[in-house]
């Protein structure tokens, strides 16, 4: 990565500067610094690197304010918005600005110091002090990492902004290093969980994480399960819903980046074992010329990015659930490997290993609390979705798609229970990394379920939604005079094929022409299904004769 020059660095402050001044939740600032002449305000952390990097949107931002005690900064902040007191010690305010309650609280604190108790690896384990007269570069050298460790000193005057960079963030920058601040075994022992923001910083933003820092992770990346005891139970050091978020979201930003880091630095053994049975886990060559397993996933994953998949799905980017799907897809088959060798089979198989994988990572995605995260994330992972997704993941290569029941086109594409479009990227990636050992990639399946599906979107009135069914089962007992019983679904389903197939008429044809035409099909359907249950006890009969 190219130095950030100066010039344009300048630039970008001043852009930021303009920014001051027109967003509504930053209107406080200017009222600070004229109510305040002692004080100071700093903007800290992710959004100065972000600024640096010229990010067109901040979304996070976190200010420092000096100069002032905390009952002033209460007061202030209370008169132009609500706020809440996160800790009295550490000093820190969730505040949102007055008529601006859909946006997300800002943090706004004192200076802090923080000395680790014991290097225990968590959150908790620290002794946290707000001081109001604490010098900024004090409280920058508590933060992980130089490209966080930065603050710009905000001004009356937006034009005349200062950085402050007592650790060299911005040179860091430039050449595209992630760095521990000060020692970085004492950093990581402070808390176990920046390793895993160091490997998200470093796939997110591209970066190579430095030397010492990176062995100090690799180092202490057995310590990231650890557990203690308070008051006699059992807890993690670091909970399983961090993991979820930084995981998730590394694997998000870049998927084979993710898989390669988290492989070197040991995380990927520690938090998902079960990945190694597919190393050395061999493959038929005439379907798997790209070679075992692991080769098989990292080569998939990389294909989320590939000029193919971007010709059927667009600029849409993965989310966390296709992405994580297909880093566990084939994790059931290790478990069901069959060859010819050992099993006396045709050729090296893996039966039923669809199913298997399906529960498998489900229950990673459990166990790790994937579905931790916010509901409407790209980054949450849903673990019932999830096992549909593995599970299924066969479905276009052993089902004949031209014979597929259009319900069944429905079931899955049509389905709001079931991630149809999720599934569909999952497969295209799989089929990509599928490499015959002659012949291209086979993607006539894939092609196959989007005629498919194209054609029985002709008949969808609203957005992905197929039109209801004419006839319900009460509708259906009523007019033939039935019972309730399993032959009522039989014939609800009958009915809805017929209705998906076209046979009903167009979706624009009147309901009751529609309804007409359905009690017709189910009475023909009726009729001969009594005659041949008619043949069939006849001939029952008679082989009870003989």
């Amino acid at each position: 990565m190219a130095r950030i020059k100066s010039a344009i660095f300048e630039k970008r402050l001043s852009k930021f500067g303009l920014t001051l001044k027109k967003d509504r939740n930053l209107f406080f600032i200017q009222d600070f610094l004229k109510i305040f002449h002692h004080g100071e305000i700093f903007l800290v952390g992710g959004a100065v690197r972000d600024i640096a990097l010229g990010e067109k949107e901040i979304k996070d931002y976190d200010f420092v304010v000096r100069g002032i005690n905390i009952e002033q900064l209460e007061k202030f902040l209370k008169e132009r918005g609500k706020v809440v007191l996160v800790g009295k010690n550490f000093g820190v305010y969730k505040f949102i600005t007055k008529d601006i309650e859909e946006e997300e609280p800002i943090d706004i604190a004192l200076p802090r110091t923080e000395h680790s108790i014991g290097h225990g690896g968590g959150y908790r384990d620290f002794k946290v002090q707000s001081d109001p007269a604490l010098k900024i570069e004090d409280d920058l050298a508590r933060r992980d990492f130089t490209v966080n460790a930065m603050a710009i000193k905000l001004e009356v005057k937006s034009e005349k902004l200062k950085v402050i960079d007592p650790y060299g963030g911005l040179n860091d920058l430039s050449l595209g290093i992630i760095r521990a601040v000060g020692n970085p075994e004492e950093r990581f022992k402070e808390d176990y969980s920046r390793m895993l923001r160091a490997l998200r910083f470093s796939v997110k933003l591209n970066f190579k994480i430095e030397e010492k820092t990176f062995k100090a992770l690799r180092g202490l990346m057995s310590e990231i399960n650890n557990e203690r005891k308070i008051g006699g139970v059992k807890e993690r050091i670091v909970p399983y819903e961090t993991i979820a978020k930084e995981l998730t979201k590394a694997f998000y930003y870049s998927p084979t980046k993710a898989f390669d880091i988290y492989d070197e630095s040991g995380a990927l053994a520690e938090l998902i074992p079960e990945m190694f049975t597919l190393k050395s886990c061999p493959q038929p060559k005439n379907f798997h010329s790209e070679g075992d397993v692991w080769t098989h996933t990292r080569l998939a994953l990389s294909k989320l990015d590939s000029p193919v998949f971007k010709k059927y799905f667009g600029k849409e980017k993965p989310t966390a659930s296709v992405v994580i799907g297909l880093l566990l897809h084939d994790l059931g088959k290790p478990l069901t490997l069959q060859t010819p060798e050992k099993d006396g089979t045709d050729r090296i198989r893996f039966n039923g290993h669809d199913t298997l994988g399906g529960k498998i990572a489900e229950e990673i995605c459990r166990r790790l609390k994937l579905d931790s995260l916010p509901e409407g994330s790209p980054f949450r992972v849903d673990a019932d979705r999830l096992r549909m997704m593995v599970e299924k993941h066969m479905l276009l290569v052993q089902g004949k798609i031209k014979e597929m029941r259009p319900a069944t086109i429905e079931k899955y594409f049509f389905n709001p229970s079931f991630p149809g479009q999720e599934f569909l990227q999952l497969n295209l990636a799989d089929s990509l990394a599928t490499i015959p050992q002659k012949g291209q990639v086979d993607l006539s399946s894939f092609k196959a379920i989007l005629r498919r599906i194209n054609s029985l979107k002709k008949l969808v009135k609203e957005k992905n939604r197929l039109p209801a069914p004419v006839l319900n089962g009460d509708e259906i007992m009523k007019n033939f005079n039935l019972k309730p019983g399993k032959d009522i679904g039989e014939l609800i389903n009958f009915l809805r094929e017929a209705q998906l197939s076209g046979e009903l008429g167009k979706s624009e044809s009147s309901l009751e022409g529609q309804k007409k035409k359905g009690l017709e099909i189910l009475k023909n359907y009726l009729a001969d299904k009594k005659i041949h249950s008619k043949k069939a006890k006849t001939k029952k009969i008679i082989w009870k004769k003989r």
